[in-house]
């Protein structure tokens, strides 16, 4: 799975630029789940996501990536990923995961937030939603106190099935990557616990974490579209990521505005800002 792919390491004045392309990529997905409300087309998510970048002068790292039309994946109830914006028409009770990045003076930001639609839930799809965050701060935390990039995904894995147990599956196909100069570099992330532990955790690494988990079965199908990838039982799907680096003097999760502080302090983590940010 790791192969032997060179790893660009990061030096703490370049984690600092590409931090400002991380909160770019938060304050656009802030607009897209902002707008994702009952009524809306998944057209309007993108809209908005736009409209962010536009604001800050900054490029869009999904809007041309092998011929992808627009700036997020919306990726809708039984879509796992790459679900591709359009005029579907989201409803009550629905579950979406929006997947966007910024380019910044050439580094790149890569996030995803899963939002429930509307008021009433199924509360099967807020389990699912929520586990899949936390697994995700679980991530984040292995990669501020483990050794290797195989500590992540036994992170990952030891919170779904100690929390929901066999209620859901962890999707294998997908995993997360490295990022920096470009948004999907080496290494691969999994989301789950391999024999190889994979590379060291290593000052000046930048990795985006992105557990993606559904309601049933793992196996999944790509549409017509050659995109929009699916369950093939029809389950719920739910996906949460964030880029996040290793610098001089500790963690910092790229893509949140307070570097995940709020979230990791109760799991004993407290991440430090990159000096000259």
């Amino acid at each position: 799975m790791f192969g032997r792919r060179k790893i660009q390491l990061k030096s703490d004045a370049e984690l600092a630029a590409m931090a400002r392309a991380g909160v770019v990529t938060s304050r656009a997905l802030d607009a897209a789940v902002a707008a994702a409300v009952p009524g809306a087309t998944t057209a309007d998510l993108d809209r908005a996501f736009r409209g962010v970048l536009d604001e800050y002068d900054a490029g869009s790292n999904f809007l041309g990536y092998y011929g992808y039309p627009a700036t997020v994946c919306t990726s809708v109830n039984d879509e796992v990923v790459h679900g591709i914006p359009g005029e579907r028409v989201l409803v009550e009770g629905d579950i979406i995961s929006i997947d966007g990045g910024a380019v910044v003076a050439g580094w790149h930001g890569d996030s995803a937030r899963t939002v429930l639609v509307g008021d009433r839930h199924d509360p099967a799809d807020q389990e699912l939603s929520d586990v899949t965050r936390a697994a995700m701060w679980r991530g984040v935390a292995a990669m501020a106190t483990g050794t290797h990039v195989g500590d992540i995904g036994l992170a990952v894995e030891n919170h779904v099935r100690g929390t929901a147990g066999g209620r859901l599956g962890i999707l294998e196909d997908y995993v997360g990557h490295g990022i920096g100069t470009e948004m999907h570099m080496a290494p691969d992330v999994p989301n789950f616990a391999i024999k190889h532990r994979g590379p060291k955790l290593v000052t000046g690494m930048a990795l985006a974490i992105e557990p993606l988990l559904v309601r049933g079965g793992i196996e999944t199908r790509v549409l017509e579209d050659d995109w929009t990838v699916v369950t093939v039982d029809g389950s719920r799907a739910s996906q949460w990521e964030h880029s996040v680096c290793l610098h001089s003097e500790g963690v910092w999760v790229l893509t949140a505005e307070d570097g995940g502080a709020s979230a990791l302090a109760p799991l004993g983590v407290h991440p430090v800002p990159i000096p000259g940010s």
